[in-house]
């Protein structure tokens, strides 16, 4: 990528200001990215991107999330091609729709049942509503700066939200047991859910990994109230692990919520739990004119097949952990102190000494000009896609995002 103006790239940014408020909208916007990030994308192929100006680069963010196996895998491809071919959107659901939730029965030993939305926004709010519902009680917990989606009760903005919208959400502090304690304490015996995701992904700062001992906790304090343990897998869901992220804790949740790589970009979203919950899953009104599109279900089929076939979190796993000592390298042969956190597979690199990102947005920058796509702020994301030569590419273009850090003053 050159240094000069994305030319097809900046007329559809300036169309789109005449006819969308605010020109573009939320995380998405590319303004909030270093300059020479494209806003929008001709074409997408495994970890390859390619900008509207036809500049190609080598892609850490997947779509935010949702590309876990690869842009336009073939597998997945070749699903939705045959669903589409009989029908989508019809006056009710395809079988596929019962495949599925089968299948993510027996994928996720946490689940009972599985229900199925849209956007990870539907998914935690039916969470929520289900968890009021099953208890009869109003208050939910959840971490002070954990993002949850963007409807008025959780939405990062106070724009246009009233007090009235947070008025049964009390807040904690990720990992802090006695925070925690204190959080319940206030809700007393109107305690309906404790949400908490899977693990601390604020933006900007350092990632945190749930301690045992809080995931312990929390399962202790769910079941003590009576309340639902929530776990919010929608970042993080069949990226870590396939049959949920703290499984391997031996921390099973009441209920779940899922999006992002269910379906390989695919819009869907889920909702699973467990049997205390089906009666209040099954009362609740919650629906969509599209939820029950068939060619998504018939993507998350494939997807999570294909997840199964090659150990998908493994191999990302893998790719991850060969990007980050290569980003350390990289970083110490330009004398530059860099923090890495959270797991491989979903990794943030911040530099020392920058409170106001100038090193990380000129790293960014530079590396995108030599074709890898990174974010200065947020968790990026390993697909499938990348393979040993991909994430070899990508430190090469960091080599010149290292050199353009270094020089910042």
């Amino acid at each position: 990528m050159d240094d000069l103006p994305n030319s097809i790239d900046t007329a559809l940014r300036r169309r789109a200001a005449q006819v969308i408020p605010g020109g573009l909208w939320g995380h998405l916007d590319a303004a909030r990215l270093p300059a020479g990030y494209p806003q929008f994308f001709r074409s997408a192929e495994g970890c390859r991107l390619t900008d509207v100006d036809g500049h190609t680069v080598i892609d850490f963010m997947c779509s935010w999330g949702p590309i876990v196996l690869g842009h336009r895998h073939p597998a997945v491809e070749a699903a939705t091609a045959r669903q589409a071919a009989l029908g989508d959107a019809m006056n009710g659901p395809g079988e596929v729709l019962v495949e599925l939730a089968e299948a993510m029965v027996a994928l996720i030993p946490a689940a009972a049942w599985c229900l199925f939305e849209k956007n990870g926004t539907d998914a935690t709010t039916a969470c929520v509503t289900i968890a009021r519902a099953g208890t009869g009680r109003r208050k939910i917990l959840a971490a002070r700066g954990s993002y949850h989606g963007a409807a008025p009760w959780c939405s990062p903005s106070l724009v246009g939200v009233t007090a009235e919208d947070r008025a049964h959400i009390i807040h904690y502090d990720y990992n802090d047991i006695a925070s925690l304690e204190n959080a319940v304490d206030r809700a007393g015996g109107d305690l309906a859910g404790i949400l908490v995701a899977a693990f601390r992904h604020d933006l900007g700062r350092d990632q945190e990994m749930p301690t045992p001992a809080f995931a312990r906790r929390l399962r202790e304090l769910a079941d003590q109230t009576g309340a639902a343990l929530i776990l919010d897998e929608v970042r993080t869901g069949f990226r870590l692990a396939l049959g949920g992220s703290w499984e391997a804790m031996g921390i099973r949740p009441d209920l779940s919520a899922w999006s992002k790589a269910i379906a390989n970009g695919h819009a869907l979203a889920a909702v699973t739990g467990a049997e205390r919950f089906r009666e209040a899953a099954s009362s609740i009104f919650t629906t969509g004119s599209f939820w029950c599109a068939a060619v998504p279900m018939a993507a998350a089929l494939a997807t999570l097949a294909e997840l199964r076939r090659i150990d998908g979190p493994a191999r990302m796993l893998a790719m991850g952990e060969r990007l980050r000592a290569g980003l350390a390298a990289g970083a110490a042969r330009h004398g530059l102190g860099i923090r890495q956190s959270g797991p491989p597979q979903m990794p943030l690199m911040l530099f020392e000494g920058d409170a106001d990102f100038a090193r990380g947005n000129a790293f960014c920058a530079a590396a995108l000009r030599a074709g890898a796509y990174f974010h200065p702020k947020h968790n990026m994301f390993l697909s499938c896609a990348h393979g040993p030569a991909e994430i070899d590419e990508a430190l090469r273009a960091a080599e010149t995002g290292f050199a353009a850090a270094a020089a910042i003053g």
